[in-house]
């Protein structure tokens, strides 16, 4: 009997494998995003996640001749749920920092942005030293928070970025620090902010297990055939109305 038990749970903690992938359901490519992020990931009424990051997926588990599989996950929980195992990957707009590379290992990026600051329109706030002392807002699990913790104690963090600057547009908070890509799109939704400093420059990457070397592998060679056949330009165009796809230092 207790032989039985080790085998089963032996058998249990296994992940399937396809070419040399270790993957979480054979024949899958299971990735996982917030669900909380438009126009990167946003979920409709039947649970179901659409938007930049989602086709990108889409288009990388067709490289591979897996199946998309999207799992939504609350964005400051996924890396941990790529590093345990839970997923195989992450596409989910997560920047490249060396605090995540403790954890996981990052792709190629496969789109380039960067922190904004975000006002209401009768602010006088410009740039990050005007921020000293006031209340921020982030997302949860962003790396925006380290930015704004530069400059005050005081920052307030919320489960997705548009929630953040809804709640900034209705007279909360001195600011908002987000990707300036969200920002724009939420001004084109209609909610009254303005957009100030930009901060830099991030890219962002898909999200795999250290223990993954030839996921890793695959999902790299196929950013590159995305990459050379324009998918991924097309792709961002549809959302954007511009190729956020190209590294802008190397233009």
């Amino acid at each position: 009997m207790v032989f039985l038990v080790v085998i089963l749970a032996a058998c249990g903690g296994e992940k399937s494998s396809s070419d040399g992938m270790s993957l979480v359901d054979e024949g899958k490519f299971t990735f996982a995003s917030s669900g909380e992020y438009n126009p990167f990931s946003v979920t409709d009424g039947e649970g179901v996640m659409t938007g930049f990051d989602i086709e990108v997926a889409e288009a990388v588990a067709k490289e591979l001749g897996l199946e998309p599989e999207q799992k939504r996950f609350k964005f400051n929980s996924i890396v941990e749920g790529v590093k345990s195992g839970r997923f195989d990957a992450a596409v989910a707009s997560h920047t490249i920092t060396d605090e995540r590379l403790e954890h996981v290992n990052f792709s190629t990026p496969y789109y380039y942005s960067g922190p904004q600051i975000f006002v209401r329109p009768d602010s006088d706030i410009k740039s990050l030293d005007d921020l000293k002392g006031l209340e921020v807002a982030v997302s949860k699990g962003s790396t925006y928070a380290k930015t704004a913790q530069e400059v005050t104690d005081n920052v307030i963090q919320y489960d997705s970025d548009v929630t953040a600057l809804e709640a900034l547009s209705i007279g909360k908070h001195d600011a908002v620090i987000t990707d300036f890509l969200t920002g724009k799109e939420a001004i084109g939704s209609g909610i009254e902010i303005e957009g100030k400093e930009i901060l830099g420059l991030s890219e962002q990457a898909i999200a795999v297990s250290k223990e993954n070397e030839e996921l890793l592998k695959k999902i790299n060679e196929a950013l590159e055939k995305l990459r050379e056949d324009g998918t991924l330009k097309k792709i961002s165009e549809k959302y954007f109305k511009e190729d956020i796809t190209t590294d802008p230092q190397s233009e």
